[in-house]
């Protein structure tokens, strides 16, 4: 169900897409733990995101832009579409009655839709988001984690039953990216600096977050890093080559205020497992992209805190996204 889902989405965004008289911009993006060979806590994201040019960004959206404080009086607009599914799981999955300290099982299936705009002279972007969706079994985190085990010839999980419950989930962010330091030349490559300030309201997330990027490479292209699942840093879906090649390596970090995380601290309105949270958790990642004229390859490797109290040991987990300029 849930690859079908997708199928009908990239599909949806790409007949749309060649309606466009300017190039629009598909992400693929893939996070998973795979790479670093373990299997637990934020164990899988899926993301298909597609963000329009701003000639083709309604009118009343650019008015709302325009009329929200936290966005710039002027500069493009875009909107994005997204379609998304999180996995968490405890530690042993072998295990059909996991240990009450490790986090729970759960799911997450949403859709998103998204404002963004950069301001006039390129060194500002704010992104405000909107997500609609479900947490528990609705979610096919279960159906799809088994499913992918059965490809690979992985044992199956056995503690599913144990997820958290069906709950409708609304999560509003915002994220606003600075390009502090423009692009300067240091031996023949460039660098610069982007700190991003934002935060989340909603039932499945409330934080505040900080941070911020540093590039380092040739032909820097017109975006704000890689594009990424939340919460983490928030890069850009969207991207303006600057040659027809470029490459570069970066470095981020991103700390976290939560007051709620619902895949620790469990449903809102009924019981279910949980666990004590961790109020400050913080992310470091490091990565490399590669853009050509019309697509962008990114590898990236995120260091992610302890969570919550009894987590025996912080996680680590790989990003891979591809972004085509259509």
């Amino acid at each position: 169900m849930a690859r079908r889902l997708g199928l009908i989405f990239v599909l949806v965004i790409l007949l749309a897409a060649r309606a466009e008289s300017e190039p629009a911009t598909v992400s693929i993006l893939f996070e998973n733990d795979i790479f670093f060979n373990t299997d637990r806590d934020y164990t899988n994201g899926v993301q298909v995101a597609y963000t329009t040019e701003p000639d083709r960004t309604p009118d009343w959206l650019i008015d709302m832009a325009r009329f929200l404080p936290f966005f710039a009086p002027t500069g493009e607009v875009r909107t994005s579409y997204a379609l998304g599914q999180n996995m968490y799981t405890p530690m042993d999955t072998d295990l059909a009655n996991p240990p009450l300290t490790e986090r729970p099982y759960a799911g997450f299936l949403y859709g998103a839709i998204g404002l963004m705009q950069q301001n006039q002279d390129e060194t500002r972007l704010d992104q405000l988001q909107l997500q609609l969706g479900i947490v528990g079994p609705a979610s096919l985190a279960e159906d799809t984690q088994k499913w992918v085990h059965s490809i690979i010839h992985d044992a199956k999980p056995k503690g599913w039953h144990a997820q958290l419950r069906d709950e409708p989930s609304v999560v509003l962010t915002y994220e606003r990216s600075l390009r502090l330091i423009p692009p300067q030349s240091v031996f023949g490559l460039y660098i610069d600096a982007e700190p991003h300030l934002g935060g989340a309201v909603g039932n499945v997330y409330d934080y505040v977050n900080i941070g911020a990027m540093l590039r380092l490479g040739f032909n820097l292209p017109d975006d704000y890093g890689p594009l990424r699942i939340e919460p983490g840093l928030p890069g850009s879906n969207f991207f303006e080559p600057t040659g027809d090649f470029s490459a570069y390596v970066f470095a981020g970090v991103d700390g976290r205020a939560i007051a709620r995380n619902i895949f620790l601290d469990g449903n809102t309105w009924q019981d279910s497992r949980s666990v004590v949270k961790k109020n400050l958790v913080g992310d470091l990642e490091l990565g490399a992209a590669l853009t050509f004229a019309r697509m962008r390859l990114a590898f990236t490797h995120v260091f992610r805190s302890r969570e919550y109290a009894s987590q025996m040991s912080a996680d680590e987990f790989g990003a891979v996204s591809l972004s085509f300029r259509l």
